[in-house]
């Protein structure tokens, strides 16, 4: 590889780097180019997988400040550089190692932490953000909800009971 081209190699995966709040360290050995493809669709379009030349991309995890994959950089890499939800591409990945145990997770990082094969694991189990995002708001709706029931309840006990519920006159 020409000395140009490592270069501009370098400065793409620093750029990955510093723009992905996440990333997994896999080794893909024995995978097919088809099974690659499967993969990177599974992950979504906010999870870029790139097969990766060790040497550079250490020089470039070092220039990005990351250092979560010191000792890891051997034999054939692919790393998933992680933009959006971080538990949907762990989740991704952790599935597609189960049906396909060629794929081996080595380890990663996510904002800013280093994590083990099996804290990716522990990751892809949680619920993705936005399973977490509508638990909150069924929460936050479920005080609303119950004071108009209480409300329209009053209501209808007042229309039984024959009442009827004048507005104040206008002064």
């Amino acid at each position: 590889m020409a000395k140009n081209v490592k270069e501009i190699a370098v400065k793409e995966i620093t750029k990955d780097f510093e723009e992905s709040p996440a990333a997994v360290l896999t080794e893909y050995r024995g995978l097919t180019v088809e099974q690659l493809k499967e993969l990177r669709r599974s992950m979504g379009p906010d999870t870029k997988y790139a097969v990766v030349k060790n040497t550079l991309t250490e020089i470039a995890a070092k220039n990005a400040g990351v250092d979560a994959f010191e000792g890891m950089l051997n034999g054939p890499t692919a790393i998933a550089f992680i933009r959006g939800d971080a538990v949907a591409a762990a989740k991704s990945l952790t599935d597609f190692a189960k049906d396909h145990e060629k794929l081996i997770i080595k380890g990663g990082y996510y904002e800013g932490q280093k994590m083990d094969a099996e804290q990716i694991k522990d990751l892809a189990a949680l619920e993705s953000v936005e399973h977490q995002l509508a638990r909150v708001a069924g929460v936050l709706k479920a005080p609303a909800s119950a004071a108009a029931r209480i409300i329209d309840a009053l209501r209808l006990k007042r229309e039984e009971a024959g009442e009827t519920a004048e507005a104040p006159a206008a002064e």
